[in-house]
């Protein structure tokens, strides 16, 4: 695969704001071509979207994938990454890359939170053998400087749900802190930066977090902490408590949401960017996405149903194989059947952004909500 020529970091352009609420439609400029917002970023854990080729994910309409910065410094290591030429060419996507900091890692090993979460950083044990790691801001900044994505992610502690204001508040505080120090070592002029908002479920929280970490300048801004356990209205306010806190003139990441109701909502609050791995993780258990909602191809109704998983959906899988056929090859254990599900899930999810542009477009998106949400509930009640 050819590669571009680099040239410097992303810069956001808002070209529309929707009349009936924050939706926004944007052009995201990157290094390695211009994306439209708002867009949803498939995860390439450990430099690839399972079962998935950058052949695949291009066909689908994918621009920005996620890369994840704690496994891959356990295997193969950044050096290895760096001595390839960085994450592009060793992967081979000729696309934009995000990875992230860690910090969710911290979230879900560190298992004494107030004994191994540290103002230098935190401690916490190797899912692959369990041997002891350390991760610190300088030491995540510096993984991602080598691994050479085109955003990076500052390092954070993802707060869990519920939690007290008071351990809200003193990780909060420690995440700005964490911010400055990774911010002051970032070294890589190819290179974004972003910053993420944290503060649980507290709005004074949540706006000074936003307030703070916008003094600091990032090249873009997310909101973390959400997807953790809460409600949906308790996620839908942790977005609107930050958002209006963000700049205007720089993209809007709301980091580990996939569900589609979830995508329509952090839209219309006028977030740009999404990633979650839940449309492969769906699939390799034999779900898929439908405007009709959420099914599982394993259910015995589709053994002779010979109809592709959504009509009208223009997935290779769906052009090309039956739901008979899809669930014959889940049932049976076959790869191929993962591998097709995952592409319908990951186009369903770029084509629904897709939408969600066009109704920006047209000032109508709070229509399209309603008609979406009324077709996807009909038969997941």
């Amino acid at each position: 695969m050819r590669f571009e020529v680099k040239t410097v970091k992303i810069k956001y352009e808002l070209i529309q704001t929707e009349k009936n609420t924050k939706a926004r439609l944007g052009l995201l400029h990157t290094n390695y071509g211009t994306v439209e917002t708002p867009m949803f970023m498939p995860v390439g854990t450990q430099a690839t979207v399972k079962t998935l080729s950058p052949e695949e994910l291009k066909e689908i309409g994918s621009g920005v994938i996620l890369s994840n910065t704690y496994h891959l410094w356990l295997r193969p290591g950044e050096d290895i990454v760096s001595k390839a030429g960085g994450l592009h060419k060793f992967m081979n996507y000729n696309g934009p890359i995000l990875t992230d900091s860690g910090g969710f890692q911290v979230f879900s090993l560190a298992k004494n939170k107030k004994k191994d979460i540290t103002e230098e950083g935190v401690y916490f044990k190797s899912h692959l053998d369990g041997s002891k790691l350390f991760l610190t801001p300088e030491i995540s900044i510096g993984i991602q400087n080598k691994l050479d994505s085109d955003i990076a992610m500052s390092f954070d502690e993802c707060i869990p749900y519920p939690a007290t204001y008071e351990y809200v508040k003193a990780s909060t505080e420690r995440t700005i802190r964490w911010a400055k120090r990774g911010k002051d070592v970032f070294n890589n002029e190819n290179q974004s930066l972003f910053g993420i908002v944290q503060g649980g479920e507290y709005e004074d929280l949540r706006k000074w977090s936003a307030i703070e970490t916008v003094k600091l300048g990032f090249d873009g801004y997310s909101i973390g902490g959400t997807s953790v356990g809460e409600d949906k209205d308790t996620m839908y306010k942790m977005i609107d408590y930050a958002i209006e806190y963000l700049p205007t003139d720089k993209p809007r990441y709301l980091m580990g949401v996939g569900d589609p109701i979830d995508i329509i909502e952090g839209v219309i609050r006028g977030i740009d960017m999404f990633d979650c791995v839940l449309p492969t993780r769906i699939a390799r258990h034999g779900n898929a996405f439908t405007r009709d909602g959420k099914i599982n191809i394993k259910n015995s109704k589709y053994k002779e149903d010979f109809k592709p998983i959504e009509e009208n959906c223009d997935c290779y899988a769906c052009k090309n194989y039956t739901k008979a056929y899809i669930r014959h090859l889940i049932v049976a254990n076959e790869t191929f059947g993962q591998r097709l599900l995952s592409i319908h899930n990951i186009r369903f999810l770029t084509k629904l952004t897709e939408d969600l542009r066009i109704a920006i477009k047209n000032n109508n998106i709070l229509e399209y909500k309603k008609e979406f949400i009324n077709k996807y509930y009909a038969n997941n009640k």
